[in-house]
């Protein structure tokens, strides 16, 4: 099945300065939202299939979306996340469905790799309700200067029947990261941690 999507937005968040000082490049997040129907919406269902599969849509489709805003090659991100927001109507498992079986691969299939788990979050929530998008280093988990998230927010939804699906993606970690840990040359990418 395919997506209802009702809305797509694409955010790039640009770091220029930070405490004064020039950040050269600019760090930047690109966050992409699709706002779609919820198949499940008002009634409990044993199989969530549909959403596996919309999920899997929603990886390839937002992943390309903020590769495309940060202007960038897939293999040239450096981190990234995902997070869903479902109407009332709706279930937390509906996001789980969406996010955890199928969305990974063809996220990471757009990203050129990406060992790494990707951090996710998801809550129910009306229009307007806001969420953290956790951000971690695609092939590291260790990297500390890429732990970060970035909020998702869209004014109008989730509606009862809908839910919020975000991708972020970043071209670099946090402006000025200095508290230590597993650097980012020193990432070897083969068991998704360091």
């Amino acid at each position: 099945m395919a997506a209802d999507i009702r809305k797509l937005v694409v955010v790039v968040d640009e770091t220029r300065k930070e405490m004064g000082r020039e950040i050269s490049p600019p760090t930047r997040r690109a966050l992409a939202i699709a706002v779609i129907a919820n198949p499940y919406a008002g009634r409990y269902s044993e199989s969530l299939d549909e959403l596996v599969a919309i999920g899997e849509e929603l990886g390839g489709l937002l992943g390309e979306r903020c590769v495309k805003a940060l202007g960038i090659a897939g293999g040239a991100a450096e981190s990234y996340g995902k997070a869903a927001i479902v109407g009332e109507a709706g279930e937390l498992e509906h996001a789980a469905a969406i996010l955890h079986p199928k969305l990974g691969a063809p996220l990471r299939k757009v990203l050129e790799k990406g060992a790494a788990l990707v951090p996710s979050a998801k809550k129910l929530g009306g229009p307007g309700t806001p969420i953290d998008v956790p951000l971690g280093h695609k092939d590291a988990a260790y990297v500390r200067s890429h732990f970060d998230a970035i909020e998702a927010r869209i004014a109008d939804a989730p509606r009862a029947g809908e839910i919020v699906v975000a991708v972020a993606v970043t071209d670099s970690g946090r402006p000025l990261a200095r508290i230590g840990g597993l650097q980012k040359h020193e990432i070897k990418g083969e068991d998704g941690l360091r």
